[in-house]
Parts: C-alpha cells; structure tokens; sequence
C-alpha cells in the first residue's frame, strides 16, 4: 500500500475503484493525474482483480495516493471502502474505464466551490453528445432517473451517472452498506432524504459495450429500484451512523 503525503488540505479526493481494467488503467490514471494531479489524491482499491491491475496501480500511484486492495465484493464494496480514507473537501468516484473524461472534473470542482454547493452531479443528459450503445442501457438509466425523481421530488436529468461529487464531510456520516451496484441509487436517495440539494453539471460520456466490459445488467436495474424504494420509506434515525 502506498502512503499520502502529509497534506491534507485536498480540494478533492477521486476514488478509483478497479477490477480487471488492466487494458485502459494506466491510460485513465494519467489522464487523471494531468488534469487533477495538482489539487487531488487518488485512492485506488483494487477488487481483487485477476489480471495485472493491482501490479500497474503499485507502480504508477503517487505519494499523496493511496492503493488499497481487497477480496472481489462489487463496486459499491471498493467505493465504500475509498470513502473511508478520503481527506478532500469533496470526493467523487471515477471509473476506471474510459467512459467518462476526468479533464472535467476541474470544472466540476469550481461549479460546486463557487456555489458552495454539498452535492454535485455531472450530468451526461445535458449536453448533445452520443448518450448509448445499446437503446436498452439509455432506456434504463432515463426510467431509473424517473422513478427516483417520483419518490424523491427531485429534479435530476441523469441520476445513474458515475460522476457524483459530494462533500467529505457530509459522507462521513451516510450509513452507507450496499456492496454492488446499488451504492449508486443508495448515495443518491440518502442525500436526497437527508435534505441535501443535488446540482447538476453538464459532462461528456463515451459509452462502451458489454463487450468492451461494461458490466452492469439488466438485474441491476430492478435491485437500483429496490433500493430507491427502501430508502425512501426507512426512517430518519436509520440515515445517519
């Protein structure tokens, strides 16, 4: 494991949470390091993958960065655990694909300081760009937003989005214990039940296939649903730890 340095005044901390990505890890890293390497730490964690990923993550990490690694227990599981080490003002999430474009993230970071915002969103919805792959991938993030704007009476354009930025110390206290995929709608529906406003911010998105290794499916859509649904009727003294 690598160690950070000793400053701890990060305007943002990235976690990275990464199984099997060995073909696109050093590419994405770098670029991160590039746009972000001067007012961020990168915390890396390592699912248990099976190829070189953890090997290249021990080269390339920085001082400030740390590289964590665990048994394979699903995305929500590495994120939850990045959380846990996150000194930034704010933290938000990047793929380890090549998905989403992390020279944005700047402008995501100064839209929330000026605006002294708790939470943003980037949103792929708000800029005309290729938005899928597959119609059935779109179909289901346009429905899970929906649903979750029903409940919530939220107004969000892309609540699926890998790009949720929320500030450290408001994630410090969400009881967060989803270990899949379902750590997305759980993040979401327990800022939006604690009264936090969510701000959007327009991104760009490069959707990959399942055969470049997209990984979530059509199951994950009802368990995303079910999870909108417990939080959402749960009790107030349960959103806090």
């Amino acid at each position: 494991m690598s160690t950070s340095s000793d400053n701890n005044n990060f305007r943002l901390s990235i976690v990275i949470p990464v199984y099997n990505e060995e073909k696109t890890l050093r590419e994405i890293v770098q670029r991160v390091f590039d746009s972000c390497g001067d007012f961020a730490e990168v915390i890396f964690v390592d699912d248990g993958s099976s190829d070189a990923s953890l090997l290249i993550l021990n080269e390339i990490a920085r001082s400030q960065d740390k590289v964590l690694t665990k048994e394979n227990g699903g995305k929500g599981s590495a994120v939850r655990i990045g959380y846990e080490y996150a000194k930034g003002n704010y933290t938000i999430v990047q793929d380890a694909d090549l998905e989403y474009s992390p020279e944005e993230i700047p402008d995501l970071v100064t839209f929330a300081e000026e605006g002294n915002f708790d939470c943003v969103f980037g949103s792929r919805r708000l800029k005309r760009q290729k938005q899928f792959v597959h119609l059935l991938f779109f179909l289901g993030g346009s429905l899970l937003t929906y649903f979750c704007n029903l409940l919530y009476f939220s107004r969000l354009t892309d609540q699926p989005t890998c790009y949720k930025m929320v500030k450290t110390d408001i994630l410090r206290t969400l009881p967060l214990k989803e270990n899949d995929f379902r750590f997305d709608p759980e993040l979401t529906s327990m800022v939006l039940r604690r009264g936090y406003k969510i701000h959007e911010f327009p991104i760009s998105y490069n959707p990959r296939s399942v055969k470049e290794g997209k990984k979530i499916n059509w199951k994950d859509f009802f368990k995303w649903i079910g999870t909108f649904i417990r939080i959402r009727f749960v009790g107030r003294s349960s959103l806090h730890k």
